[in-house]
């Protein structure tokens, strides 16, 4: 049995930026994933936003760290030529009803510490986005978009420039906490058993699953699993926007937004269904409530102009009917295993937080 100082499992952006910040501290890290690559499944299945931080509840982790690991990441991004654009997003009331819920949103962002928000008139917001109908709206102009898979090489980059190895294929199969270390079962084509002395659970969809097939670690710690697919559909004409345009919510539709990727291509979505397995093939019929949906907001779209893009499942730790779980962190405070990080429920806005999730793990351990 080998030893290691420290195991990141999953190599999804998250988990990389934590291998990197605990390799740049002087750790010996591997990184773990079951995949034979890395980011395969949250971190490149998103709408590659830099979030300024709008809607989370105010106080909770997702607030917190989304609003630091956007101050950290437009200038990492800068420093390192990690493509990427500040690209701004208009989030409007499409009628009178919207305009409370609108105002909702800015009084719930600026509480959360976002400074930059900006009301805009009537005139002013036919003048920036011409095609969107709406009453009202603001701006975030710290709203960006990014390149995700370039981001995770840079992280993966650093890591490696410091040390860490990233062994892909390489599925954690069982584990088991002792008085010295936590085991781990490794599978894949040269299987291993390792001793660990740090072990970061950042296994994204798995991480609940990762968590139980390790004795040692208390069952009723581990919170149960949930998946939430979304779909994405694209745009096969020229984008008629200029940044991202956000609806206000509304129960009667599927609130599908605007999203523009660094290539000019408009995707809209996610929508949002509960699922029990991990799936990723793209439901077709849902075609004719995209476009009742975007022709609320962009009413000058075509039959026709709309195919299918890719979906996305968000890693939820809270299921049907229940509000949505923030951001979780389980250290030895309330696992009881020494060394042990687990996180669990991870998704958006993961990305935009990833900087700062690896600040506040690496303080945790």
């Amino acid at each position: 049995m080998e030893n290691l100082d420290c195991a990141v499992i999953g190599a999804g952006v998250v988990g990389l930026a934590i291998a990197r910040k605990l390799a740049m501290h002087g750790r010996e890290v591997v990184i773990l994933e079951a995949e034979d690559a890395f980011g395969t499944h949250t971190s490149a299945r998103n709408s590659e936003v830099i979030h300024a931080g709008i809607y989370y509840a105010s106080g909770s982790m997702k607030a917190q760290l989304c609003v630091a690991g956007r101050k950290a990441l437009y200038p990492y991004c800068a420093e390192h030529d990690v493509k990427h654009q500040r690209i701004g997003k208009v989030i409007v009331a499409c009628d009178e009803s919207e305009v409370a819920g609108l105002m909702k949103y800015k009084a719930q962002a600026e509480a959360n510490g976002v400074d930059d928000l900006r009301m805009l008139a009537p005139a002013e917001l036919a003048a920036m986005e011409p095609n969107v109908r709406c009453v009202a709206g603001f701006l975030s102009p710290s709203t960006g978009i990014i390149d995700s898979h370039g981001l995770m090489l840079s992280y993966l980059g650093e890591a490696e420039n410091h040390g860490a190895m990233l062994a892909l294929s390489s599925p954690v199969l069982g584990g088991r906490v002792e008085s010295d270390g936590i085991v781990l079962d490794v599978g894949g084509k040269e299987p291993m058993t390792v001793k660990c002395r740090t072990v970061v659970i950042s296994a994204g969809l798995n991480a609940p699953a990762v968590a139980r097939s390790i004795a040692g670690i208390p069952a009723a710690t581990i919170p149960p699993t949930f998946y939430a697919i979304g779909h994405y559909y694209t745009l096969t004409t020229k984008s008629p926007f200029k940044r991202l345009i956000y609806p206000v919510a509304r129960p009667d539709w599927l609130g599908v937004h605007v999203t523009i990727d660094l290539g000019g291509r408009v995707k809209f979505g996610p929508d949002f269904e509960w699922i029990d397995r991990v799936d990723y093939r793209f439901d077709e019929r849902r075609e004719a409530s995209f476009y009742k949906a975007i022709r609320h907001y962009y009413p000058g779209l075509q039959d026709g102009t709309l195919q299918p893009g890719y979906t996305g499942i968000r890693p939820r730790i809270t299921g049907p009917g229940e509000p949505v779980q923030d951001f979780t962190f389980h250290d030895a405070s309330v696992h009881g295993v020494p060394g042990l990080m687990a996180l669990y429920g991870i998704e958006s806005p993961g990305l935009t937080s990833s900087l700062a999730i690896a600040d506040y793990v690496f303080q945790k351990l």
